[in-house]
Protein backbone atom coordinates (compact mmCIF):
# COMPACT_ATOMS: atom_id res chain seq x y z
CA UNK A 1 0.00 0.00 0.00
CA UNK A 2 1.24 3.51 -0.62
CA UNK A 3 1.27 6.30 1.68
CA UNK A 4 -2.13 7.86 1.08
CA UNK A 5 -3.57 3.94 1.39
CA UNK A 6 -1.81 3.78 4.53
CA UNK A 7 -3.57 7.14 5.88
CA UNK A 8 -6.51 6.49 4.56
CA UNK A 9 -6.56 3.38 5.96
CA UNK A 10 -5.59 4.56 9.35
CA UNK A 11 -7.64 7.55 9.76
CA UNK A 12 -10.48 5.83 8.53
CA UNK A 13 -10.96 2.86 11.20
CA UNK A 14 -10.15 5.38 13.65
CA UNK A 15 -12.93 7.85 12.31
CA UNK A 16 -15.70 4.95 11.52
CA UNK A 17 -14.64 3.52 15.38
CA UNK A 18 -15.98 6.55 16.72
CA UNK A 19 -19.16 5.93 15.05
CA UNK A 20 -19.49 2.17 15.04
CA UNK A 21 -16.54 0.23 16.40
CA UNK A 22 -17.79 -2.82 16.34
CA UNK A 23 -19.45 -1.96 12.07
CA UNK A 24 -15.75 -1.08 11.95
CA UNK A 25 -14.14 -4.06 12.63
CA UNK A 26 -16.38 -6.27 11.16
CA UNK A 27 -16.30 -4.76 7.99
CA UNK A 28 -12.66 -4.54 7.57
CA UNK A 29 -12.25 -8.35 8.85
CA UNK A 30 -15.27 -9.42 5.64
CA UNK A 31 -13.08 -7.66 3.16
CA UNK A 32 -10.01 -9.16 4.57
CA UNK A 33 -11.66 -12.30 4.74
CA UNK A 34 -13.09 -12.58 1.73
CA UNK A 35 -10.10 -10.80 -0.43
CA UNK A 36 -11.46 -7.79 -1.27
CA UNK A 37 -8.66 -5.42 0.48
CA UNK A 38 -5.12 -6.83 1.96
CA UNK A 39 -5.02 -5.77 5.47
CA UNK A 40 -1.73 -4.69 7.11
CA UNK A 41 -0.22 -7.36 8.60
CA UNK A 42 -1.16 -6.06 12.09
CA UNK A 43 -4.91 -5.84 11.06
CA UNK A 44 -4.97 -8.79 9.69
CA UNK A 45 -6.28 -10.79 12.78
CA UNK A 46 -9.70 -8.65 12.01
CA UNK A 47 -10.23 -11.74 9.61
CA UNK A 48 -9.70 -14.10 11.86
CA UNK A 49 -13.66 -15.79 12.32
CA UNK A 50 -13.96 -15.60 16.45
CA UNK A 51 -12.65 -11.67 16.33
CA UNK A 52 -15.49 -11.20 13.36
CA UNK A 53 -18.39 -13.55 15.13
CA UNK A 54 -17.92 -11.28 18.31
CA UNK A 55 -17.73 -8.02 16.03
CA UNK A 56 -20.76 -9.29 14.32
CA UNK A 57 -22.61 -10.41 17.70
CA UNK A 58 -22.50 -6.98 19.62
CA UNK A 59 -23.03 -5.08 16.12
CA UNK A 60 -26.03 -7.07 16.17
CA UNK A 61 -26.86 -5.75 19.90
CA UNK A 62 -26.23 -2.54 19.31
CA UNK A 63 -28.09 -1.89 16.01
CA UNK A 64 -30.88 -2.52 18.53
CA UNK A 65 -29.67 -0.40 21.55
CA UNK A 66 -28.99 2.56 19.43
CA UNK A 67 -32.73 2.94 17.95
CA UNK A 68 -34.07 2.82 21.07
CA UNK A 69 -34.54 6.72 22.58
CA UNK A 70 -32.71 7.33 25.70
CA UNK A 71 -30.75 3.35 25.59
CA UNK A 72 -28.72 5.29 22.81
CA UNK A 73 -27.47 7.83 24.89
CA UNK A 74 -26.24 5.80 27.47
CA UNK A 75 -25.04 3.02 25.11
CA UNK A 76 -22.89 6.00 23.38
CA UNK A 77 -21.94 7.31 27.51
CA UNK A 78 -20.22 3.69 27.96
CA UNK A 79 -18.93 3.37 24.70
CA UNK A 80 -17.03 6.48 25.05
CA UNK A 81 -14.26 3.99 27.40
CA UNK A 82 -14.09 2.15 24.37
CA UNK A 83 -14.28 3.36 20.94
CA UNK A 84 -11.45 6.29 21.57
CA UNK A 85 -8.68 3.23 22.49
CA UNK A 86 -10.57 0.74 19.84
CA UNK A 87 -9.90 3.95 17.33
CA UNK A 88 -6.31 4.59 18.29
CA UNK A 89 -5.42 0.82 18.36
CA UNK A 90 -6.22 0.81 15.26
CA UNK A 91 -4.78 3.53 13.92
CA UNK A 92 -1.70 2.45 14.73
CA UNK A 93 -2.12 -0.74 13.55
CA UNK A 94 -3.25 0.19 10.11
CA UNK A 95 -0.10 1.74 9.47
CA UNK A 96 2.30 -2.14 9.55
CA UNK A 97 5.24 -2.59 10.48
CA UNK A 98 6.85 1.14 10.78
CA UNK A 99 8.70 3.09 13.45
CA UNK A 100 7.71 3.33 17.12
CA UNK A 101 7.54 7.09 16.46
CA UNK A 102 5.32 7.02 13.47
CA UNK A 103 3.03 4.31 15.43
CA UNK A 104 2.33 6.77 18.08
CA UNK A 105 1.52 9.51 15.77
CA UNK A 106 -0.67 7.47 14.29
CA UNK A 107 -2.64 6.10 17.58
CA UNK A 108 -2.27 10.15 19.13
CA UNK A 109 -4.25 11.00 15.86
CA UNK A 110 -6.39 8.50 15.58
CA UNK A 111 -7.62 8.68 18.83
CA UNK A 112 -8.08 12.21 18.52
CA UNK A 113 -9.89 11.59 15.29
CA UNK A 114 -12.19 8.82 17.08
CA UNK A 115 -12.77 11.40 20.12
CA UNK A 116 -14.18 13.56 17.83
CA UNK A 117 -16.55 11.60 15.50
CA UNK A 118 -17.66 10.19 18.83
CA UNK A 119 -18.67 13.14 20.34
CA UNK A 120 -20.27 14.28 17.53
CA UNK A 121 -22.53 11.45 17.14
CA UNK A 122 -23.53 11.50 20.80
CA UNK A 123 -23.92 15.12 21.16
CA UNK A 124 -26.10 14.56 18.15
CA UNK A 125 -28.60 12.04 19.68
CA UNK A 126 -28.96 13.65 23.12
CA UNK A 127 -30.73 16.58 20.75
CA UNK A 128 -32.49 14.04 19.10
CA UNK A 129 -33.84 12.08 21.77
CA UNK A 130 -35.41 15.70 23.11
CA UNK A 131 -38.16 14.41 20.47
CA UNK A 132 -40.07 11.73 21.75
CA UNK A 133 -40.28 10.21 18.59
CA UNK A 134 -38.47 7.00 17.52
CA UNK A 135 -38.36 7.25 13.87
CA UNK A 136 -35.45 10.27 14.08
CA UNK A 137 -33.73 7.83 15.95
CA UNK A 138 -33.97 4.98 13.26
CA UNK A 139 -33.36 7.41 10.47
CA UNK A 140 -29.90 8.87 12.23
CA UNK A 141 -28.80 5.26 13.34
CA UNK A 142 -29.17 3.62 9.65
CA UNK A 143 -27.52 6.59 8.51
CA UNK A 144 -24.42 5.87 10.51
CA UNK A 145 -24.86 1.76 9.91
CA UNK A 146 -24.64 3.26 6.11
CA UNK A 147 -21.92 6.14 6.64
CA UNK A 148 -19.53 3.83 8.37
CA UNK A 149 -19.66 1.14 5.56
CA UNK A 150 -19.51 3.43 2.88
CA UNK A 151 -17.00 5.61 4.36
CA UNK A 152 -14.99 3.07 5.22
CA UNK A 153 -15.35 1.23 1.20
CA UNK A 154 -14.32 4.87 -0.24
CA UNK A 155 -11.41 4.96 1.97
CA UNK A 156 -10.27 1.50 0.79
CA UNK A 157 -11.15 2.01 -2.64
CA UNK A 158 -11.09 5.74 -2.97
CA UNK A 159 -8.00 6.59 -0.30
CA UNK A 160 -7.82 10.30 -2.08
CA UNK A 161 -10.95 10.99 -2.27
CA UNK A 162 -11.63 9.87 1.05
CA UNK A 163 -9.04 11.89 2.80
CA UNK A 164 -10.58 15.15 1.17
CA UNK A 165 -14.36 13.81 2.56
CA UNK A 166 -12.58 13.22 5.94
CA UNK A 167 -10.98 16.94 5.85
CA UNK A 168 -14.48 18.45 4.87
CA UNK A 169 -15.70 16.07 7.90
CA UNK A 170 -13.28 17.68 10.67
CA UNK A 171 -13.81 21.36 9.68
CA UNK A 172 -17.38 20.46 9.79
CA UNK A 173 -16.97 18.68 13.65
CA UNK A 174 -14.59 22.03 14.75
CA UNK A 175 -17.89 24.10 13.51
CA UNK A 176 -20.37 21.68 15.22
CA UNK A 177 -19.07 20.46 18.36
CA UNK A 178 -19.66 23.70 20.17
CA UNK A 179 -23.06 24.46 19.28
CA UNK A 180 -23.76 21.30 20.30
CA UNK A 181 -22.06 21.45 23.19
CA UNK A 182 -23.90 24.97 24.44
CA UNK A 183 -27.46 23.44 23.28
CA UNK A 184 -26.82 20.58 25.00
CA UNK A 185 -25.73 22.83 28.46
CA UNK A 186 -28.95 24.62 28.03
CA UNK A 187 -31.53 21.37 27.85
CA UNK A 188 -29.90 20.03 30.86
CA UNK A 189 -30.07 23.21 32.84
CA UNK A 190 -34.04 23.28 32.01
CA UNK A 191 -34.79 19.90 32.52
CA UNK A 192 -32.57 20.14 36.27
CA UNK A 193 -34.57 23.12 36.70
CA UNK A 194 -37.54 21.87 35.68
CA UNK A 195 -36.71 18.80 38.68
CA UNK A 196 -35.90 21.28 41.34
CA UNK A 197 -32.18 20.05 41.09
CA UNK A 198 -30.85 23.82 40.41
CA UNK A 199 -33.06 26.61 40.82
CA UNK A 200 -32.77 30.25 39.02
CA UNK A 201 -30.62 32.44 41.38
CA UNK A 202 -33.55 35.37 43.00
CA UNK A 203 -33.37 38.98 42.73
CA UNK A 204 -30.86 40.58 45.20
CA UNK A 205 -33.93 42.04 47.33
CA UNK A 206 -31.87 44.11 49.30
CA UNK A 207 -30.58 46.18 45.71
CA UNK A 208 -33.92 46.46 44.72
CA UNK A 209 -35.45 47.74 48.10
CA UNK A 210 -32.26 50.55 47.74
CA UNK A 211 -33.34 51.37 44.03
CA UNK A 212 -37.08 51.44 45.07
CA UNK A 213 -35.75 54.05 48.01
CA UNK A 214 -33.90 56.29 45.71
CA UNK A 215 -36.23 56.92 43.64
CA UNK A 216 -39.22 57.92 46.17
CA UNK A 217 -36.49 60.26 47.37
CA UNK A 218 -35.84 61.45 43.54
CA UNK A 219 -39.54 62.44 43.44
CA UNK A 220 -39.91 63.58 46.63
CA UNK A 221 -40.27 67.60 46.51
CA UNK A 222 -39.72 67.48 50.27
Amino acid sequence: MDAISIIALSMGAAWASGINLYATIFTLGYMGLTGNIILPEELQVLSDPMVMMAAGFMYFVEFFADKIPGVDSGWDTIHTFIRIPAGAMLAASAVGDVTPAVELTAALLGGTLAAGSHATKAGSRLLINTSPEPVTNWTASISEDLLVIGGLWTALNHPTLFIIALVLFIILMIWLLPKLWRLIKGIFKKVSNWLGITKEPLPDITHVDELKSSSKIEHDPH
